[in-house]
């Protein structure tokens, strides 16, 4: 049910949060703007972004792709009021946990400052950016922060784990233009079941990527080394599986969570979301799409 209180069921068109999945769509802003000469994903974040810090000038656009920056997780929560500048401030200062190229390490924080370099390099905002050169050509209509005309009442509800209504995504503290820049750029897309396979469909025909782009975004560039995941490998913006036929990502938070999948090479697709988190109980989501994906490959 995408509303248990007014009895509204889930269908292709509910609209949900896709959390992490965000990623996909800004790894593929990025390659649209290497596609066009606006940048080189071997640039220097300091060419965006000013100067740096000795310890960060050497981080690429490469390293935040790849989660190799060495850039923490995250400078505060979701939803905190963070400004653009204030979170690369934040980013700039902050302590780093590796130091650049040499290890993986998931960072929140890394795409939020892929999202400003998508600004800076290309002159518009970055839901703007997005809705122009990648929702619109792979035709789709609902997905977005604040661009699109929702109908609140095709915004699944979610629910904590006790099942206890959280509100929609649009209910939490975000700016009039979106959410504030702890999330923007990694997470708090909305998006529905149709237009993700419509995304699926424009990266599959060429609609949004030559050829060069889509391998260099699913190329597996860097080990994850998470323990129980041997053989996964991280490309831009997705996580490529084990025999790099599929690529993946998720999303979670603590209200919801959800995977997509896609077929590197093939027509296969597969997206799934739940809007009330489960844990401790009879469900492991986690343990679900991993079981999934295996099977799929």
């Amino acid at each position: 049910m995408a509303d248990r209180a007014h009895d509204t069921p889930a269908t292709c068109d509910t609209v949900y949060d896709l959390m992490s999945m965000t990623k996909s769509f800004t790894a593929a802003a990025i390659t649209k703007l290497e596609m066009a000469g606006k940048l080189r994903v071997s640039d220097r974040i300091s060419e965006f972004v000013g100067h740096v810090p000795a310890d960060k000038r050497a981080i690429t656009i490469h390293h935040l792709l790849t989660h190799t920056s060495g850039l923490p997780e995250a400078l505060r929560d979701d939803y905190d009021p963070v400004s653009r500048q204030e979170m690369i401030d934040g980013a700039v200062t902050s302590e780093l946990v590796a130091p650049p190229g040499t290890t993986f390490s998931y960072s929140n924080l890394g795409y939020s400052l892929l999202a400003a370099l998508i600004e800076s390099a290309s002159g518009m905002d970055y839901e703007h950016f997005l809705a122009e050169q990648i929702f619109a050509p792979a035709g789709m209509e609902d997905t977005g922060y604040v661009l699109p005309r929702w109908d609140t009442e095709r915004i699944a509800v979610e629910y904590d784990e006790r099942g206890v209504s959280q509100g929609r995504p649009l209910d939490h503290r975000w700016a009039a233009d979106g959410p504030y820049w702890n999330l923007r750029g990694n997470g708090g897309l909305l998006s529905t079941a149709r237009d993700m396979y419509r995304f699926h469909r424009a990266l599959a025909d060429g609609t949004l990527l030559d050829r060069d782009a889509r391998t260099a975004m699913f190329t597996a560039h860097s080990p994850t080394g998470l323990p129980g995941y041997d053989g996964y490998a991280i490309g831009y913006g997705w996580v490529v599986m084990p025999d790099r036929s599929l690529v993946t990502h998720p999303g979670g938070n603590d209200w919801s969570y959800g995977v997509h999948v896609y077929a590197v090479r093939g027509d296969l697709m597969v997206f799934w979301i739940s809007n009330q988190a489960v844990r401790d109980g009879n469900w492991d989501l986690q343990e679900i799409s991993r079981s999934l994906t295996f099977k799929l490959t």
